[in-house]
């Protein structure tokens, strides 16, 4: 079996010590950290994201397979930094103020900073006054808010009115996402885009900045 598919099928069945194993191989072995990043574990993960959206996998094995692939990506990080791939733009990630979940948002995490783009994650829960003050000290492209409640999915317009009072609405791209969260209400709260997953969050990501 090829080194790559060796890799994918490992991250697919949630095999963490494999992959790590089967990465550190690929390295050693010469290969570039960008292929093993995009050509087998960025795949693998994407086909672990179709599995469970068609029902054939479940958040648990989803959230083993998370851990495997964030620990196959820190065997190649310091390459990844060093030469391989530069920073695509910078990304600020946070789930909002009142709600404390974190798998999706450290899926999502996960994606953009795979493909390329410099993250920082403050966590969840987050006051919007603490979003705003990062905004305003980071100077991200994006910043890409989570909420998995529709109680907490009502601080999102809220943010986006106080980065205006700031004066900073214009200089970031706001992104949008989580269970409740529908295009239109993301129109509706004043965001620029919305990511109904992981998936396609760091190609919205890619979106906005090039827009």
């Amino acid at each position: 079996m090829d080194i790559k598919d060796e890799i994918k099928e490992k991250l697919i069945g949630g095999d963490i010590a494999g992959v790590v194993e089967a990465v550190g191989k690929a390295r050693d072995g010469g290969m570039p950290a960008s292929e093993i990043l995009l050509e087998a574990l960025v795949p693998g993960i994407q086909e672990v994201g179709r599995l469970f959206e068609a029902g054939e996998a479940f958040l648990p094995e989803m959230m083993i397979s998370a851990e495997a692939m964030k620990q196959g990506v820190a065997e190649i990080q310091s390459l990844l930094e060093s030469t391989d791939i530069q920073s695509n733009g910078k990304v600020l990630i946070a789930t909002v103020a009142g709600d404390v979940h974190d798998i999706g948002k450290n899926l999502v995490a996960l994606m953009i900073k795979s493909a390329g783009f410099e993250l920082e994650d403050m966590g969840v829960d987050v006051p919007t006054e603490k979003i705003v003050e990062t905004v305003k000290t980071a100077s991200p492209d994006v910043l890409a808010l989570s909420a998995l409640l529709t109680t907490t999915m009502q601080e999102i317009p809220l943010i986006i009115e106080a980065l205006k009072t700031a004066g900073l609405r214009d200089k970031v791209k706001v992104l949008v996402g989580g269970a409740p969260i529908s295009k239109q209400y993301a129109v509706e709260s004043g965001a620029d885009d919305y990511s109904p997953d992981a998936l396609q969050a760091a190609k919205a990501v890619q979106s906005l900045i090039d827009g």
